[in-house]
């Protein structure tokens, strides 16, 4: 302890000058965070784009990296704002763990690091596959990724292998839309290139219990609604089917309609998807 003092003590003015400014920023087709996995899907195709700052030198630090297949991103949780020692991870059942045993974005520092693969480099831009970033988050560095020291498969997973084990096998549930939620989300997709069902039926598929921070709530006596970025799913469970009856905007009109708060999430569409459906959404 009385070596953490003499650090500090050592050490303020460092404490107070230390800076991090982004070499650039990936644009990615995530919106919004429920987009986002919380680990990439290397399965699917994805392709986003790291554009570096035009700053003397970064183009030329681009040197030698081509051969990499794979290169780690450390980023920022720049939609965050606070932090929390007991974070509720959300896999698993609903027990509060330490944040530093997980990979919350919840942290003292919101650091992020991921491990992307490497498609191409033109300029002072990389061609990157799939990811788990938002779009226009600002990355502090890039390194290279490097098996042989990077990877160590037989290291213990903690508690995250309980809840691997738990979910081995197929899906617990059958998520099905019903008429109108499939009407609403082929309306979504064609008209606004919004589409979110394959992550809302891999969650409900996992567990469709109410949990915060899967976004789940009670909706009435006998239905639910899950978030889903800017929209809401509202669904009903029976047995081991899940039916997913309607989709709805996030918002309320009055937030919609409201010019204090123009930068919500898809909202032109949200304002759309109101006039189409008035009464099911009332």
């Amino acid at each position: 302890m009385r070596a953490v003092v003499d650090w500090l003590e050592k050490n303020r003015r460092l404490q107070s000058s230390l800076t991090l400014r982004p070499i650039g920023f990936i644009a990615t087709h995530k919106r919004v965070k429920f987009q986002a996995l919380h680990q990439p899907a290397e399965a699917q195709s994805e392709r986003n784009v790291l554009e570096l700052l035009p700053e003397p030198g970064y183009q030329q630090a681009l040197q030698n990296l081509a051969g990499f297949s794979r290169v780690w991103l450390l980023w920022w949780f720049h939609r965050n704002t606070s932090w929390r020692p007991l974070v509720l991870p959300p896999r698993g059942p609903a027990q509060r763990r330490g944040v530093f045993a997980t990979r919350s974005p919840h942290r003292p520092n919101p650091l992020g690091l991921t491990s992307v693969q490497l498609l191409g480099i033109e300029g002072r831009r990389l061609l990157l596959g799939p990811c788990d970033l938002v779009d226009g988050t600002p990355i502090f560095d890039i390194k290279p990724y490097i098996a042989a020291y990077d990877a160590f498969p037989e290291a213990a997973g903690g508690w995250t292998e309980e809840v691997d084990a738990s979910l081995i096998g197929p899906p617990k549930f059958t998520v099905q839309f019903a008429a109108l939620a499939t009407t609403q989300a082929e309306w979504l997709l064609a008209n606004w290139e919004i589409e979110f069902r394959p992550r809302l039926i891999e969650l409900l598929a996992i567990d469709p219990s109410p949990h915060r921070t899967r976004r789940i709530r009670r909706h009435g006596a006998a239905m639910f609604s899950i978030g889903c970025g800017g929209w809401r799913a509202i669904f009903s469970v029976t047995g081991e089917t899940v039916d997913v009856l309607a989709l709805e905007p996030g918002y309320p009109l009055r937030f919609l309609n409201n010019p204090d708060y123009k930068d919500l999430p898809d909202c032109e569409a949200q304002l759309a998807c109101w006039e189409r459906w008035p009464e099911q959404l009332r």
